[in-house]
């Protein structure tokens, strides 16, 4: 990538300094981890982990990595349209070094960035990369945000199981209905742009998705697969230390705590997991040693789950366009 040289008249670009944006953040993650931790009864933690039956932690890390891959297949699925010919198995890959890189950066947002630069061979490829990056980002979003609704609302007001999937399909369809309207107006949108403007050409090259359709509706089901597999994956993993609030608890609960996560206070979403779990679970009577040590066991899944993509990033350290080895014919 090559970038532009700075002019000698340009004044300075102003910001906060990267020591302090990195202390602040470990600022945050400490302070938030303090707060979680202030109620546990220490004993009581150490009989958990002494009890604690790590075969679940290890489904719940093999899930993790299956419902990462399946994430990156819907990526690659969102990214070929714009004209990135990859394997879908090359989109994994790149999906995995993300992952990795979310570990020490605030919220996943990093993570994505590094998605989209490794993607793309070029300035304007790299921001179209972005884009498939937003568009699957948003298409999870929206998935997390129908089964958070969902669950708000059926314990907001003690709804039954086929009032909660009323409202899960309402939320369905207005997020349908949002997706639609956006991708159906982008050649207006891009009509109302001066024809020399480049956002305009921009925008043109995201006319593919609105010749598909069905295409946001599939990766939104692939969303769904996703979230209910990570929550799935949560309900494994609390397993471990014998935390069975029951898999209906788990649907109210991971995916508010996955959509708090998405907030970039912390670093690695530490803190923040923490004190959303032990706040949620503690409405299903579940004690707060036992609530922040499945969110601590979370964490280390994700850890363990993003080494995959240290690793892959470790044996693939080119990032200029994308390999002809996985490239589709």
């Amino acid at each position: 990538m090559t970038f532009p040289e700075t002019s000698p008249r340009s004044a300075p670009r102003r910001g906060i300094p990267g020591w302090l944006s990195v202390g602040l953040r470990l600022a945050a993650t400490g302070g938030l981890l303090g707060y979680a931790l202030r109620n546990v009864q220490w004993g009581r933690m150490l009989e958990l982990l002494q009890g604690a039956d790590w075969r679940w932690l290890a489904a719940g890390l093999a899930l993790t990595i299956a419902v990462q891959i399946v994430a990156g297949m819907r990526w690659a699925a969102l990214a070929r349209p714009l004209g990135f010919d990859a394997t879908p198995g090359y989109f994994v890959w790149r999906f995995f070094e993300g992952a990795f890189f979310s570990l020490c950066l605030p919220s996943s947002i990093g993570g994505d960035v590094v998605k989209a630069y490794r993607v793309g061979d070029t300035t304007s490829r790299r921001l179209l990369a972005g884009c498939s990056v937003l568009a699957d980002r948003l298409t999870g979003v929206s998935a997390l945000g129908v089964l958070a609704g969902a669950a708000v609302a059926a314990a907001r007001w003690s709804l039954s199981l086929p009032a909660t999937l009323a409202v899960a399909a309402a939320l369905l369809l207005a997020v349908l209905g949002g997706f639609w309207l956006v991708v159906a107006s982008l050649d207006r949108i891009m009509n109302l742009v001066p024809a020399s403007h480049p956002v305009r050409e921009f925008i043109s090259q995201l006319l593919p998705y609105q010749q598909r359709p069905s295409l946001i509706a599939r990766a939104l089901g692939w969303s769904f697969v996703v979230q209910i597999g990570g929550t799935i994956s949560v309900a494994l993993i609390a397993r471990t230390l014998r935390v069975d609030p029951g898999l209906g608890a788990w649907f109210s609960v991971a995916p508010l705590v996955a959509l708090v996560e998405t907030v970039p206070i912390s670093i690695g979403g530490f803190g923040v997991r923490e004190n959303a779990m032990e706040y949620l679970l503690g409405h299903h009577g579940v004690a707060a040693e036992q609530a922040v040590a499945v969110a601590l066991l979370c964490g280390l899944t994700r850890i363990l789950s993003g080494l995959v993509g240290g690793v892959l990033f470790l044996l693939d350290r080119k990032t200029g366009a994308t390999p002809a080895a996985v490239t589709a014919g």
